[in-house]
This record gives C-alpha cells, structure tokens and sequence, in this order.
C-alpha cells in the first residue's frame, strides 16, 4: 500500500540531515509529527478493514463447517429413518460445502496474515511517533537553548565593542590632556618671557641715559630764554 511505503520511507530517511537544512528544526519536527499522524489515522483505518475481513473469512469458514457438520447429521438421521434418496440428497449437498471449505479456509488464513502484519505495523508506527514526540521536546529545549546562546553571544560582542570604545576614548582623553598641557606650557613659557622683556626695559642702562639727555636739553632752552 502507498500509505505503508511513503511511511517506510519516512522512517527510514535520514533525521538528522533533514534537520540540518531546515531553518527552524522545532518548526520541522512539528511537521513531520504532524504528517506521521494524519499517516497512522490512514494506516489505522486501512487495519481496522484488514481485520474486519480476516473476521469475516474466518465467520465463513465456520458457517462452512457447521453447515458440513449440519448435513451430516441430517444425512444419518436419513439413514436411520430408511430414507436413502433423501440420505443421498444431503450428503451431496454436505460435498459442496465440504470443497468449498479448502479455499475459504485458505482465503482466511490469507486474511489473517495480512491482518497481523497491519497490527503489526500499525503498533510499529505508533510506537515510532509515541519515541519522535518523546525527542520532540528534546529538540524544542534545544532550539530554545541555541536562541539563548545567540543573544548572550550577541550581548557578549556588543560587550566586547563597548570595552574597545572604552579603550579607545581613554585613548583620546589621555591625547587630548597631552595636547592641552602642551598648549598651557607654551603660555606659560609666553608669559614669561613677555615679563622678562618688561623687566629688562626698566633695568636696562639706555633708559636713565636718554631721561638725562631730556633734562640737558631742557636746562639749555631755559638758559637761552634767560638771556634774551
């Protein structure tokens, strides 16, 4: 049967490799469960018919037997009463069943067999899907698991991004306290030397000797006018 073959082939293939290229092995286990029991819902009731048919071949066999072991006693019950002919008519009758019976007892046998191994697969299937949905859950911790695992990892980075930062703006702080001593020095030293100069001015000799020319020629001009 169809039904049979595509499960056999279900359970034979490879998990795991089907797994692996699925996007959400959770999402595909799901499925796969799901279309495991729309299969044994089949399997059930093709089984179910199966069964019926070996009950009903068997029914056949033994309605074929009574009516063998019915025409046999109606048979000697002729014989004791003298009645040959109707002796002779019932046993006839008994013949037919009586090859009938090889073949109804074979088509049974038949129908029994087929109805044991549809039993046989129906509990093979369903005890196929009761271990998957046992692994299941397994599988559904272990997506939830590697979701977990990828945001710490992703936390992990945005950490390891944030301590580079760090690092890196220490970095510039520590250039830009350089880059400022270095301007305050430089106005410092500036400063400096502006007074230097300023007090050089006042102390340097070239400064009294002109205030001493100014007062010269001062006193010659007022001479001068003194005379006239």
């Amino acid at each position: 049967m169809a039904i049979l073959k595509r499960f056999g082939d279900i359970m034979r293939a490879n998990i795991n490799a089907l797994l692996d290229k699925a996007e959400d092995p959770a999402k595909m286990v799901d499925q796969m469960l799901l279309d495991l029991n729309e299969d044994l819902a089949a399997v059930k009731k093709e089984t179910a018919g199966v069964m019926a048919a070996a009950t009903s071949a068997r029914q056949q066999v033994n309605e074929c037997k009574a009516d063998i072991a019915k025409y046999e006693a109606a048979a000697k019950a002729a014989v004791k009463a003298g009645a040959d002919d109707d002796a002779r008519q019932l046993l006839t009758r008994k013949q037919q069943y009586e090859s009938t019976l090889p073949s109804l007892e074979q088509a049974a046998q038949v129908a029994e067999d087929n109805a044991v191994k549809m039993r046989q697969m129906h509990d093979k299937l369903v005890n196929d899907i009761n271990g998957l949905q046992a692994r299941r859950a397994a599988v559904h911790a272990k997506v939830a698991v590697a979701k977990a695992q990828n945001t710490v990892n992703k936390a992990t980075e945005s950490t390891a991004k944030s301590s580079r930062s760090q690092a890196a703006f220490d970095r510039m702080e520590a250039k830009a306290d350089q880059m400022l001593n270095e301007a305050n020095a430089t106005a410092e030293l500036n400063t400096q030397a502006s007074e230097e100069e300023l007090a050089n001015k006042y102390l340097a000799g070239g400064s009294a000797s002109v205030d001493d020319e100014l007062a010269r020629l001062k006193a010659e001009l007022n001479g001068d006018d003194a005379q006239q």
